[in-house]
């Protein structure tokens, strides 16, 4: 619009002539408005490509780098970070000992494991003094080497006889004798050749190594076995059904503590009653940080009824990500996980840079002061850690929560994302100041479910139901053992030895030496 002499119009025109400007200035705003929309919807399409091509072919880490540039200050590092106050470097400032964890020298290998020596002798024909022909006589051994020994499994048969007895004296005097017979150890299985010891190794093979049934099966075979995968499927399915009634004891343990983790994450099973090949189910996590109990529950429903029957009876802690089937546990007190709400932050930076300045790498960066407190506070008695996140966590939390209420993000781009996530969260995120025990993070249910997803990528899907509920017994089994600091293997082999002694239904008392920080269990369960 051409400038216009105000002072020459009447009044009239002049007002005609400001809603004019009015009018013009508000359709520029509306533009630049839309054209704001339309870069955002740009930007969530390129961080949507970018993300693409990360999770292809970039790092899974969440480390954020703070560049001002990338190429460009390429040329001109050695003017912009000249410094010629800076001190020369020592043999010690470039060398750290600390920096890199020390290798374990080859005594410290050694140390725990069984020793047998070996002396080399001279042959018989080369013991005589080449001088005078007189037999050498031996003074004295030499230490050469150690070598580390590993010799592969091993696979045989035992054949089981049970001794009958009489009485000879009784037979002699009245013709007639008593017999009396010895018992054999109760099997594993009934009808079938699998012992404690073979199943205890094919479960840490496939559960705890990852081994799928069918590479077992082949190496067996190149060893002289013929033990096919069903075979194998059957006995893991048919002897984890000794586990349920302990694992019913830690579910009762499990509930009656005061902090839980859950997690959860897809299970294939193919064949299923009433479900397509196709759908997917859940195997579900539960842990307590508290007793060292992890459990594995499957089950084809998301919803949650399955949390709400698992944990029927809680009234603690419930820690998990921000999936919404936790609040099916009405009696339980949620509480969020920060790693996830940081994670989605770091997706707002999907080429690794953190732009300076942007609301996204304010909230990053205040997320980060909130770890930051946190490890800072991390050997402090609960009591006392409560105290100071009131203090030092609770003014960083304030900010957090007044930046993110202070702009408004364009739908379907990360920083929308991020920004929802907190806010619909925040109750759960702010739960963490109410008491000193509870962390940061969901990490230990995530570390958890782990076992089972590296498990998944080797074995891909469960045939059956059945399966699934025997995954779920036997990870439950081997990662609590480990999380007690016993070896998988012998607690598997020690179980299935003693809980068929027990029969169908042990009663608590019964289970109690079994349990996995039980005083009573043998010495070589322990690592």
């Amino acid at each position: 619009m051409a400038e216009i002499d105000l002072s020459k119009l009447t009044w009239e025109e002049a007002i005609a002539y400001i809603q004019a400007l009015q009018k013009q200035t508000q359709a520029q705003a509306e533009k630049i408005k839309e054209q704001e929309k339309q870069l955002q919807k740009m930007q969530a399409l390129n961080e949507m490509l970018v993300k693409a091509r990360k999770k292809m072919f970039g790092q899974s880490s969440e480390q954020v780098q703070y560049l001002e540039g990338e190429q460009t200050s390429f040329f001109n590092e050695a003017e912009k970070e000249y410094d010629g106050g800076a001190k020369e470097p020592t043999e010690e400032t470039l060398v750290k000992e600390h920096a890199r964890k020390k290798k374990r020298t080859k005594e410290e290998l050694a140390k725990d494991l069984e020793h047998k020596k070996v002396v080399c002798e001279l042959p018989e024909n080369e013991q005589n003094c080449s001088v005078c022909g007189a037999p050498l006589t031996k003074i004295g051994e030499k230490f050469v080497r150690t070598e580390l020994v590993i010799v592969e499994p091993q696979m045989y048969a035992i054949d089981y006889y049970v001794a009958s007895y009489k009485c000879v004296a009784c037979e002699q005097s009245t013709g007639e004798t008593e017999i009396c017979q010895a018992s054999a150890p109760v099997p594993v299985m009934k009808k079938s050749m699998a012992a404690p010891a073979t199943v205890a190794y094919i479960m840490q093979e496939k559960f705890e190594n990852g081994v799928p049934l069918y590479r077992q099966s082949e190496y067996w075979k190149g060893r002289g076995v013929e033990l096919n995968r069903n075979t194998m499927a059957n006995w893991i399915i048919r002897s984890s059904r000794w586990f349920e009634p302990l694992w019913e004891l830690l579910r009762a343990e499990l509930v009656d503590s005061d902090i839980v983790n859950a997690d959860e994450t897809n299970c294939h099973v193919l064949k299923e009653d009433g479900r397509e090949s196709k759908q997917m189910s859940k195997m579900w996590v539960f842990c307590s940080p508290e007793k060292n109990i992890s459990l594995y529950k499957y089950h084809p429903s998301r919803g949650g009824k399955v949390a709400n029957e698992m944990l029927k009876g809680f009234s603690g802690y419930l820690q998990s990500d921000g999936y919404s089937a936790y609040n099916a546990v009405d009696t339980a007190i949620r509480v969020g996980c920060w790693a996830h709400a940081r994670r989605k932050w770091v997706e707002c930076f999907p080429s690794g840079v953190a732009p300076d300045g942007s609301v996204s790498k304010q909230a990053f960066d205040l997320v980060e002061r909130i770890f930051a407190v946190e490890k800072a506070l991390k050997d402090l008695a609960p009591e006392t850690r409560q105290e100071k996140r009131e203090e030092r966590l609770r003014p960083v939390l304030e900010q957090y929560w007044a930046l993110l209420e202070s702009f408004e993000a364009e739908k379907d781009t990360n920083l929308y994302k991020a920004q929802t996530y907190s806010l619909n969260q925040r109750p759960y995120l702010d739960a963490v100041l109410l008491d000193g025990r509870l962390g940061l993070t969901n990490n230990l249910a995530e570390r958890t479910v782990k076992p089972f997803v590296m498990a998944r990528k080797n074995f891909l899907f469960c045939d059956t139901a059945k399966g699934a509920d025997s995954s779920a017994m036997c990870f439950s089994i081997i990662e609590t053992a480990k999380r007690n600091g016993l070896d998988a293997f012998a607690y598997l082999l020690f179980l299935l030895e003693e809980l068929p002694k027990l029969g169908e239904l042990p009663t608590a008392d019964q289970l109690q030496p079994l349990l996995p920080w039980a005083k009573e269990l043998p010495q070589y369960c322990r690592k």
